[in-house]
């Protein structure tokens, strides 16, 4: 005897016992797979003592086409099963209940033993049931989707899943060669949720739930909790186990210590399939660890990892909200190459996107037959822009999907910070609508309150759940209050993208030195509103790509030029009051427009300007990390003072940043194309300062002009400072001063 799928063989119908027997519109359904009860029917039941002389149990089993069936009960009882018709076999067994195994023969082929899916207690408990329905199930993943775990001591994997329009609920797989009508899945609840434990089944396995529409039509769908899947573009779900020992602790706990507002943040933002094509989450966990450890940055941000079907996306249409891509190997690979950051210091951010899901039908898309993660109304279910669909916020268990989805990547990935895309979209009801389009909420107003009370939910339970944590939105309109507390009635994100500051300064170093005196408002009226929220400056994958250019293409004049506007740009970043983020090969001034087919342009590192340009952002990174004035007090107006904001004529601005001990660095950047000097600045104190950077020096590939390394300021005042000193700025370029301790 063997164990495994039934073969293919002839049953022959018995005379009924006298026991109850199901009625046969009952026996078609179960036979059919479409019985939405099916354990009400099949596995083992108690019996009545007053209608069954002496009680005991009844004991049914599904096993079309077999010969025989016999219950084989744990104390080694065999109990003979007759058949019913439509493949239902019964037989009664005497004394307690006890566990069993199913033995069937058939004409041709082996006999089978195996044990009934429909003899176990359901593996939802009621107490899960019941906080997904209030849409506060915090750890939503341990409960919904494919789990591989013992059962009342049977190895195995629970399968659930919600759809709560759906008739009928199926399970298909591997494991019986995609015919579900033996694995039919009871609903446990009003909220819709199914479920059934499948002896046997272990990791790796395949699967999509095949349910039943109001329609009458069975529809195929993956999992929308699965954590694993396949390869795209295959769309089946795989039953996913975790192995991985984590090494991180010490991480953990040192994060959970800190602030990440008033500590240093510089992030490199990567695309994994195009930095380097070919390589899987284990070799990143080598080669890009190396490649970010070099250049001093403190975070790596990913673009989207949740599994998305189409690679053109870049991650931001995604199916497998749970599931890291497999594109890039085993989920576990990926938590290797988290933890090998978090060993080298880095922290890690992931893009994640909340505001839309793709229209695929094997995916979110009418999921059960109706509208269910999306909204009914196309007025607020559809995103014109992208084509794709939105979520229905204000549904609980939607609400839930989302913010479990959350925590799902900060705690079992160990994911430093979320950045959530596209949040505007969220926040307003006529986002990328005309009139007509749109409905107002229940005041008559454009906001999306639902969407609103979400990301307010899902901020506040992640801070709360994973201290040290960072929150990032990305939203580009004047909302009020994104980075307030979420009780004193924000939005709750840690930091904001300043898309304003991204906007103006990249018009500015557009335009030919020459002409920058007429633009000089476009470089200072970030301080404006500087600290009206909590802000990072975004040089991202948006800016360079879609006939953007590359951010070298964006700067003026001949190549040499154009490295210099590049180098004093990004010292101007790196300066300027907020975290920064850069997108990867712009650290070396990549020529070409990015594109997700095909690599960056690492060949140009041959040329020695292009490697002076990547040793310069590692020297920022050096020297940014080791200033606390630079990053300590980003969100404190008093951490910023200009020195000079109204030298258009020059095209010159200097300003101070002062750390919370009161150390000073003064930032003077020169984006005129000639040296300008000797240029008299004042200063807060008299003696000598220290050059910290000059973007003009020979091994950045600059020109070499400058001040010897060090400069002295007197006591002579000057634009009310009660300090001055002489300078001379190198062209296009930029210096960062401190007084020598």
């Amino acid at each position: 005897m063997v164990s495994g799928r039934e073969p293919k063989a002839v049953g022959r119908p018995a005379r009924a016992p006298a026991l109850p027997i199901p009625s046969h519109s009952e026996l078609a359904a179960i036979a059919a797979g479409r019985h939405p009860q099916p354990h009400a029917v099949l596995g083992q039941h108690a019996l009545d003592q007053r209608d069954v002389n002496g009680g005991g149990w009844v004991v049914r089993a599904r096993r079309p086409l077999a010969k025989t069936v016999t219950a084989i009960r744990a104390n080694g009882t065999r109990i003979a099963l007759r058949h019913l018709g439509e493949g239902i076999w019964q037989g009664r067994a005497r004394g307690r209940g006890q566990s069993y195994t199913l033995e069937a023969t058939y004409e041709s082929g082996p006999d089978w033993v195996t044990e009934d899916p429909y003899r176990f207690v359901p593996s939802v408990g009621e107490v899960d049931l019941y906080l997904f329905g209030e849409g506060r199930h915090e750890q939503l993943w341990h409960v919904l989707g494919a789990h591989h775990r013992p059962h009342e001591g049977i190895d195995g994997t629970s399968f659930s899943v919600w759809a709560p329009h759906a008739q009928a609920a199926r399970v298909v797989g591997d494991f019986n060669d995609w015919d579900g009508a033996g694995h039919a899945m009871r609903r446990l609840d009003d909220n819709g949720v199914w479920e059934l434990f499948v002896p046997a089944v272990g990791p790796g396995t395949t699967y999509k739930f095949e349910l039943l529409t109001p329609a009458g039509v069975w529809v195929l769908r993956a999992d929308p909790m699965a954590r694993y899947t396949e390869v795209p573009p295959a769309t089946a779900s795989k039953v996913g186990e975790s192995r991985y020992d984590w090494a991180d602790s010490a991480w953990l706990t040192e994060r959970a210590d800190r602030n990440p507002l008033d500590g240093p943040m510089s992030v490199y933002e990567v695309h994994l399939g195009s930095w380097r094509p070919g390589l899987g989450y284990r070799e990143l966990a080598t080669e890009l660890v190396d490649h970010v450890t070099s250049l001093g940055y403190t975070h790596v941000e990913f673009m989207p990892l949740a599994e998305h079907p189409y690679g053109g996306s870049w991650g931001y249409q995604v199916t497998g909200y749970y599931a890291p891509t497999s594109r890039f190997g085993h989920p576990d690979d990926l938590r290797g190459l988290i933890d090998r950051l978090h060993a080298a210091g880095i922290g890690v951010i992931m893009d994640w996107v909340p505001a839309h899901f793709p229209k695929d039908e094997w995916a979110l898309a009418r999921f059960d037959g109706e509208p269910l993660y999306e909204h009914r109304d196309p007025r607020r279910g559809q995103q014109p822009d992208w084509g794709t669909l939105v979520f229905d916020f204000g549904r609980s268990q939607v609400r839930n999907f989302l913010v479990a989805n959350a925590l799902y990547w900060l705690e079992e990935f160990h994911i430093d910070g979320l950045r959530v895309d596209a949040v505007a979209s969220m926040l307003y009801l006529d986002y990328s609508r005309k009139h007509g389009e749109w409905t107002p909420n229940r005041f008559g107003g454009r906001e999306n309150l639902e969407a609103i009370d979400l990301l307010k939910e899902v901020n506040a339970t992640a801070y709360k759940r994973n201290p040290g944590i960072v929150m990032i939105a990305e939203e580009s309109t004047a909302f009020p209050g994104v980075t307030a507390p979420t009780d004193a009635g924000g939005l709750g994100f840690g930091l904001k993208w300043n898309m304003g500051w991204m906007h103006d300064s990249l018009q500015y170093m557009a335009v030919d030195p020459l002409y920058r005196s007429h633009h000089h408002g476009e470089l200072t009226f970030s301080m404006v509103y500087a600290y009206s929220e909590n802000f990072l400056l975004p040089i991202s994958h948006d800016e360079v790509v879609h006939g953007k250019g590359s951010l070298l293409h964006k700067m003026p004049g001949d190549q040499w030029q154009k490295l210099a506007n590049m180098r004093a740009y990004l010292a101007f970043q790196w300066a300027h009051p907020g975290k920064q983020l850069l997108f990867m090969g712009q650290e070396f001034g990549q020529p070409s427009e990015w594109s997700e087919e095909r690599g960056l342009d690492w060949w140009i590192l041959e040329q020695p300007v292009h490697r002076g340009l990547q040793a310069l952002v590692a020297q920022l990174n050096r020297v940014y990390r080791a200033e606390p004035a630079l990053w300590q007090r980003d969100h404190d107006p008093g951490g910023f003072e200009w020195l000079v904001g109204d030298d258009a004529a020059n095209t010159v601005i200097a300003f101070l940043r002062w750390s919370a001990a009161g150390d000073p660095v003064a930032v003077i950047v020169n984006f005129s194309g000639n040296p300008v000097g000797p240029y008299r600045l004042g200063l807060p104190v008299a003696g000598e300062w220290v050059e910290l950077l000059n973007t003009d020096a020979v091994e950045f590939g600059g020109s070499g002009v400058g001040n010897l390394g060090t400069i002295v300021a007197n006591s002579e005042p000057h634009a009310g400072r009660p300090a001055s000193a002489e300078l001379t700025l190198p062209p296009l370029a930029a210096l960062w001063l401190t007084p020598r301790h």
